[in-house]
């Protein structure tokens, strides 16, 4: 047996809107069909992650498709451990400044449930 490791791939969910239904099957070619909203009509689709930009120009392309949203996902970062009640977790991109005052914040457990 080989000793090969398990990659996982780079993966990013689109959000496709459709007007029908009905080609549901021509949308698995271009990636798994993860959920499908039969009464808004979308369906959740994931892409390798280096196909997404083409990927996205073909299903903006077929005639069923009303709209194609990429997900935002892997751009935003996820560990917020080292933000929570520090100034950096209200850092503002704008020229607007907020107040903030660092709290040294506990959480307990409460004795009586």
């Amino acid at each position: 047996m080989d000793n090969t490791e398990f990659v996982t791939q780079k993966r990013r969910g689109m959000i496709v809107w459709v007007y029908s239904l009905k080609q549901l099957k021509t949308l698995k070619r271009y990636g798994l069909v993860h959920f499908v909203s039969r009464k808004m009509k979308y369906v959740v689709l994931y892409v390798n992650e280096e196909v997404v930009e083409e990927t996205e120009e073909k299903l903006q392309a077929l005639h069923f498709v009303r709209q194609v949203e990429r997900s935002y996902r892997p751009d935003i970062e996820m560990n917020f451990a080292d933000r929570i009640g520090t100034k950096a977790a209200y850092q503002v991109k704008d020229d607007d400044e907020l107040d903030v005052v660092e709290a040294n914040t506990k959480i307990r457990l409460a004795e009586t449930v």
